[in-house]
């Protein structure tokens, strides 16, 4: 596996893994009219381009496959994590996070925050980041339970 920089045609086979790790991967936490309201299979592929192309995104490969990706804007946000459904548990958000903390951290930046599902949330915790709250989303009119979490903002 290698960790690279996004470009804008990885955006199309991200799209897709995001759709089937959030419908495999966090179906264990979420009931399916959650899951379809979360990933519609309609996602706006130049809106999710011009963010990656905002954010240091990282596209995680095997030999030509994206197995993961994740983004974090500039300062300290991190927006997006995925891993394939196939390919969880092998170290490979582990590697996306470390890199794009260790980035941030060459500019300057060193406190970092999520919006982690129930599903992400002892991954993260793991990783040293914290509840701050759990939070109730909306969104398609179908209500989601996440968790704003943080590192390196010790109170």
């Amino acid at each position: 596996m290698k960790l690279e920089k996004y470009k804008p045609t990885d955006c199309a086979e991200i799209v897709e893994l995001f759709y089937s790790t959030v419908h495999v991967v966090n179906a264990k936490d979420y009931t399916k009219t959650q899951l379809d309201a979360w990933a519609t299979g309609n996602t706006d592929i130049s809106t999710w381009d011009n963010a990656f192309l905002e954010h240091n995104t990282l596209v995680a490969k095997e030999k030509h496959t994206i197995v993961g990706f994740g983004d974090m804007d500039d300062n300290g946000y991190l927006d997006k994590l995925y891993v394939h459904k196939d390919y969880q548990g092998k170290g490979i958000a582990t590697a996306i996070v470390k890199e794009l903390e260790q980035h941030a951290a060459m500019h300057g930046i060193s406190s970092f925050t999520t919006h982690a599902s129930i599903t992400a949330k002892p991954f993260f915790e793991k990783q040293g980041y914290r509840v701050v709250r759990k939070n109730c989303v909306v969104r398609n009119g179908v209500s989601l339970i996440n968790f704003t979490m943080e590192k390196g903002n010790e109170k």
